[in-house]
């Protein structure tokens, strides 16, 4: 067994996006310890138990200093494993159940904006991990804006069918890893506009 351990953070709310460009923004300052953070969950690794606490409470203390309040119950950690996102993290690496994977790849083509809306919101996650996200699901968010009206063309058939494709692909050969020699990017979620 690893003597990794990580901290894991989520803090539902009912603004969840301004929270987590706010959060992104406090830890984005340059003193916090490399960490993944997804809307309002973060977590961070560390080599070692005493590591992983260590950058927990460093975590922690920046968010606590930026006027954010911690529950208890929402901070886990530290531990040899954590389930993130429906993925299960272990030894820096993500280890995605294959129910979840095949469950993905065999969505059926969308029907409705709210069907792509919950599908674009489900696999919202890949974006840090897909080359090219954005542009890959431009034509699904087309179909979810409100003065559209629904229609699922060529062009949706094609992005919808290629995103499942690049996920598939990203777990099969690129595992993300989070530890200091994977040079891995942390994940803003508010781009270059917000505030993040």
């Amino acid at each position: 067994m690893s003597t990794e351990a990580l901290w894991q953070y989520s803090n539902p709310s009912s603004s969840s996006i301004d929270q987590s460009r706010l959060i992104q923004a406090a830890l984005g300052k340059g003193e916090a310890p490399e960490h993944l953070q997804y809307i309002n969950d973060i977590i961070v690794l560390g080599n070692t138990a005493t590591e992983g606490f260590e950058k927990g409470e460093e975590i922690i203390h920046i968010l606590l200093e930026a006027g954010f309040a911690i529950k208890k119950s929402k901070v886990k950690g530290p531990a040899q494993e954590i389930q993130y996102l429906k993925v299960k993290w272990q030894d820096g690496r993500r280890q995605l159940p294959t129910k979840v994977i095949n469950k993905t790849t065999a969505t059926s083509p969308q029907t409705s904006k709210k069907e792509t809306q919950a599908f674009l919101g489900a696999i919202g996650f890949w974006r840090m991990h897909t080359p090219e996200y954005s542009q890959i699901v431009s034509p699904l968010y087309l179909v979810t804006r409100k003065k559209n009206d629904f229609h699922w063309g060529p062009e949706q058939q094609q992005a919808f069918a290629q995103i499942k494709q690049e996920i598939a692909r990203v777990v099969a050969f690129d595992p993300v890893r989070i530890r200091p020699e994977a040079k891995n990017v942390p994940y803003s979620t508010a781009g270059n506009n917000g505030l993040s």
